[in-house]
């Protein structure tokens, strides 16, 4: 999810089909809501995030349907540049975010992110 969330942020494209290949629901109405902003004050991002997700529980805990992941995500080389003039948008320089989510199974059998949380820079 995040891998495609970057790779539309290059241009803002909150319309990106790959935005829905991992996220669904509440998540995928975040990023798309997040794109569609940062394309209308004109901001994109570039690099990539780091991410080393980790399963914290399952349920059921026999053939489970749901996940909850938490990560310390790694944003030092995803930044938000502005269109017009190319530099920097945020004051933050990125770093390290609490990232919690759940996973959810669909009823075609895909995993997808239904929501997630990413907390301050440094809380993790």
């Amino acid at each position: 999810m995040w891998r495609d969330m970057a790779e539309a942020g290059e241009t803002s494209d909150w319309r990106s089909p790959t935005l829905s290949r991992y996220a669904t629901g509440d998540a995928l109405s975040t990023i798309s809501r997040g794109m569609y902003a940062d394309h209308l004050n004109g901001f994109v991002y570039k690099g990539r995030p780091k991410n080393h997700p980790k399963v914290t529980s399952v349920d059921p805990s026999k053939d489970p349907n749901t996940v909850l992941i938490s990560d310390c995500g790694d944003s030092t080389h995803w930044l938000k540049y502005r269109v017009d003039n190319d530099k920097l948008a945020d004051n933050e320089p990125g770093g390290h975010r609490s990232i919690t989510a759940e996973v959810k199974q669909q009823s075609d059998g895909k995993w997808k992110v239904t929501r997630f949380a990413v907390e301050g820079i440094g809380s993790c």
